[in-house]
Formats: structure tokens, sequence, C-alpha cells
């Protein structure tokens, strides 16, 4: 049986209904719980042959691991960290781009007690710099490639509570610099005592948020079974399956669909360490690999759809998800036509785990919607007291976390380390505000809005940036798009769209014309962009999300506030 069912005490298809899975879907979790242990472990017990990771390297290089293979190298990582000084409640720095040492690594640190940060290798001195001195980082583990070393090596004398690095793939760039490869061979075998309770800090992520300096958001032990509904349940993968996320390992993204959720369901994990995204690419790999389940945020999904999807054999594909922004109808339906399968919308944030979504076994994707709240989660619409909104109203998604409801839902953060100002700003009255606007509809369908700084006013009209986004999207002279407000004196402000155009076309007077008009046609006239900006790229964040907050900065005069680029 696959191994959720220990915690769940059900298959997922014993859920009869809807209203079934949502009434009795719980966990049952030991107070002790550690993934590694409990997990990890029980899986190489039980299916010590299986396929757990299929690596491919940007050379096309191959390495399969099993479930055997991540246990035995998991303990001889807990012993590297242990023999280097590690010890339970200390921060270590994982920057390993898509590596697959990344998977024993993480193990190993859940082992032994340590709490795991992951970081992109697309960091510069600088945001490595104030990562290391707010977390307190004690060693960095990191990848030889795309220059990490030198950027981390730049900002070492100014973070003094770094006292060990280690770079993997047998060449270190100084003599302050491990071989990493090298002391995890010698660490050993021994076996590591649990030493944790479910309660303690196990993670801890940089936010990528569109304002101001990253937030360290901090995950317990039970973090990895939050996730039990990703993959099982959203993903629908399955013993023996293989699953592809496009994540780079920094992003907390990857440990929704690289890891421990896919694991639980019993299917392996795929992995293609590329250095640069080409969307034909990626498509030969699940050609080629015969991937079953597959997962990537929209901006990629917009990239693989101007490709000749028809060209490609997905007769292995089951099942097709994304999460990161909202997904336009455009891009769904190409996606369906030329491949066959819908896109099952999630919607989470690093604080949490997926929390809405669409992928409920007796329903269907509704075209443009987020879906309904995952079962643990118990989600309203409130205006800006708290107070739940009726259905067709916008705004802010709130996620009730008050003992009548549940409490805090498994997979939910444990607040900003080291501030708890911020967290009780965006954490009282047993209500967590994620910062994200939507409404809902009279079945209890979410619909995504925009950021709270996102929506626009414009003559007393509340437009929300997605909608207008979505059908300038249908139009093929559009790759990409963003729409901001710009200041209006009679307006208040104007809806502006920032546009990547497709190959092939120019930005004239015409053409903004004609795309002004296909909005008018298409949705309430007031909604139209009045100013049109055409670029050859959008600004966006590390993880790939636009940054709207950097273009409305741009259009008033104002340069973003320094350190926001996450």
């Amino acid at each position: 049986m696959p191994l959720y069912e220990k915690f769940t005490g059900r298959h997922r298809d014993d859920f009869a209904t809807l209203g079934d899975l949502q009434k009795n879907y719980k966990l049952n979790v030991p107070d002790n719980f550690n993934f590694a242990f409990d997990c990890i472990d029980v899986l190489a017990s039980e299916t010590p042959d299986a396929l757990a990771l299929l690596w491919i390297a940007n050379d096309g290089t191959e390495k399969r691991f099993t479930f055997e293979d991540i246990r035995r190298l998991s303990v001889k990582a807990a012993n590297f960290f242990i023999a280097q000084g590690i010890e339970k409640g200390d921060m270590v720095m994982l920057t390993m781009s898509r590596d697959w040492r990344y998977w024993p690594v993480l193990m190993g640190l859940h082992r032994m007690g340590g709490v795991a940060v992951p970081a992109t290798y697309l960091l510069t001195q600088k945001d490595f710099e104030y990562r290391m001195n707010a977390a307190s980082i004690k060693m960095l583990l990191t990848t030889p490639r795309f220059g990490v070393t030198k950027a981390m090596d730049d900002a070492l004398p100014n973070c003094p509570t770094v006292k060990k690095l280690a770079v993997f793939g047998g060449k270190t760039p100084n003599d302050k610099w491990i071989d990493f490869d090298a002391e995890w061979e010698a660490a050993g075998e021994k076996p590591v005592a649990r030493n944790n309770v479910k309660s303690e800090m196990m993670l801890m992520a940089f936010s990528s948020g569109t304002t101001g300096y990253p937030k360290m958001v901090w995950h317990d032990f039970t973090y990895p079974l939050g996730h039990l509904m990703t993959g099982c349940f959203w993903h629908r993968c399955e013993p023996g399956g293989l699953h592809f996320t496009i994540s780079d390992t920094g992003w907390l993204k990857s440990l929704w669909g690289k890891m421990y959720s896919q694991w639980l369901a019993g299917s392996a994990i795929f992995t293609y360490d590329f250095d640069k995204f080409s969307a034909s690419d990626i498509l030969e790999k699940m050609q080629k690999y015969k991937i079953n389940t597959f997962c990537a945020p929209p901006t990629m999904y917009r990239y693989l759809i101007k490709e000749d999807l028809k060209k490609y054999d997905f007769s292995s594909l089951k099942h097709c998800t994304t999460a990161g922004e909202a997904l336009n109808p455009e891009v769904y339906k190409v996606w369906l036509e030329g491949t066959g399968h819908k896109i099952f919308e999630g919607f989470g944030q690093t604080e949490s785990t997926l929390c809405c979504w669409t992928g409920f076994p007796w329903m269907q994707p509704r075209l443009g919607s987020m879906g309904l709240p995952a079962p643990g989660y118990r989600m309203i619409i409130a205006d800006e007291n708290g107070k739940e909104l009726a259905a067709g109203v916008t705004g802010e998604i709130c996620i009730c976390t008050d003992e009548a409801g549940g409490g805090k839902p498994f997979g939910m953060f444990s607040g900003y380390y080291r501030d708890e100002e911020m967290t009780k700003s965006v954490w009282h009255d047993d209500l967590y505000h994620t910062g994200d606007t939507a409404y809902k509809d009279e079945m209890g369908f979410l619909w995504y809005v925009g950021r709270t700084d996102d929506v626009i006013k414009s003559s007393g009209y509340r437009i929300g940036p997605f909608e207008v986004e979505s059908v300038l999207m249908e139009h093929p002279a559009v790759t990409e798009c963003a729409v901001t407000g710009v200041p209006d004196p009679e307006r208040g402000f104007a809806v502006k769209a920032t546009i990547v155009l497709s190959k092939g076309y120019t930005g004239s007077p015409e053409l903004t014309r004609e795309l002004q008009n296909h909005v008018k046609k298409i949705t309430a006239p007031y909604k139209y962009p009045r100013i049109v900006e055409y670029v050859d790229a959008l600004p966006k964040t590390i993880s790939g999300k636009i940054r709207r907050v950097e273009i409305r900065s741009k259009d008033m005069g104002n340069a973003p506030s320094e350190g926001s680029k996450d």
C-alpha cells in the first residue's frame, strides 16, 4: 500500500465523495515525526529496490537511485554534518541547483536535526550576505557551477556566523572550502539517533515576495505531511510512476514537487539538471523518459505552448498541474489542444502547502478558478477587518487557524524567524492574511484577482490585473504581459499593459489599437489598457514571478526599494 495510508488510514480512492474527503481526511502524526526515519527508512525497508530518483545531468548523463540508496546516502550525509560540528538547530544553507546530492543531503539534515535553508544559485554577493547574517548560517554547501562560490567568498568577510564551507564536484575553489564528496564518502554509516519533536524547526526558507527584503519563513517537522495532499491528490502520483516538477531546489516549490509527497505516493521523482530553460528540450525529455505526471509554473507553460506540441508523444502523460501564479485561460486551452491534458491549478505560498486546488477526483478544472480549499485548510474571503465577505465580493484570502476549525493546518508555517512583529501583522485573531485577493462564487470556488497592492482602482472600479492579462494572452501577438495602474488626473489610475511580443510582431500604434479593441470585445470596456508599452522582457523575481511593483515604481519615477528584487 502507498506509504501515505499509514498517516491517513485510508487510500485516496477510498474517499467516495468530495464531502467525504473534506469531512474525514485526517492525519495521524507521532509526536517525534521525522520524514527521514518514518518515511525514507520505511520505504527502504518495504520497497528497497524501487526507483526513487531519476536524475539527468545537463550533458545527458543519467543516474538512478533506489529508496535504499537514498536511505544509505542520507545516513552518510547525517554523519558528515555531525563530523563537521553541525548540531541540532544549526542553520545549513543548501545552494545545490538540481544536483542529485540534494535529496540525500536534505534527508541527512532531517536525521541529525540540522535546519535546512534552501537558496537559489541565482543569488548575488549582496543576497548571500543578507541571508547568511539574517539566519546566522553556520555552514554552506554549494554547487561549483554558476559562479556561486565566488559570490559566497565575496560575502564571507561580512558574515561572521559561517564556520564551514563545502563544495561538491571534486574540485575546491580555494583552501577555505572542503571537498564534500570526499568527506561524505569518509563519513561512514553509523546509525544516527532521532532527536526531534514534531514542533521543532526543520526548514527555513526565504520568501520570494515582490516588495521589501525576503522574509524568513520557518516550518516544523510536520511540513512534509502537509504536502501529502500535493502529490497524492493534486499531482495524482501513483506507485511506480514518474513525476516531473520544474524547479530549482533553492525554492520551496521543489519540495512541493520533487521530494516529500511524491515518495509518500510511491512515485519516483524525475529531475533534469539543465543550465538554461529550453521549452523544446523540456518537451523532448518528457517524451523520452515517459513522464506520467507533470507540474510547471504558468511562466514555463507560456513558453511550452509556443512549441509545436503535436510533434511530441504525450501518451505516457496522465496528469498536469500548475502553481506559482494564476494560469491564463489561453495557456490552458492551447496545452489541452496540443497534449490532450487539462491543467489543474493549485494555490499556496512559502508560508503554506497546497491550500486551494482543482485536483479533486470528483471535479474538473473550472477555467481560471483556483478551485476549492484543500482538506485541512479552512479559507475565507475577508475585508480589511477580517470579516467574511459574501459571494462575488473581492477581498483578501485568509486562512482560519482557530481551534474550532482544527487549528493550524499541517504544512503551514510557524512564523517569520526573528520577526515576531511581522508574524503578528499577518497572523492575528486566528486568521492568517495571505496578501492575495480573490472572490468566491456561489459554489464556493475561488477566483484569483491579484496581490493586495496590485489591484487597480480606476474611475471607481476595482480592476484585477490578472483578468486583463488573461484576455491579452489570448491574442497571438502577446507572449507575456503585466497589467498595472499608472496615476491619471481624471481616473485616479489608468490601466497600463506592459507587453512582450511574440516572434514576428512589432509594436506599433496599429497593434496597440488592435489589442485595446481585443480587450474591449472580450471583457468590460472600462478594463481595457489605455496605455500599452512594448518591452523585450518583464521584470521578475528570482523565482520567476512578474514584479509589477518594479513597473509601477518606474512609471511613478521611483526606484524600487533596496533589496526588493526577491
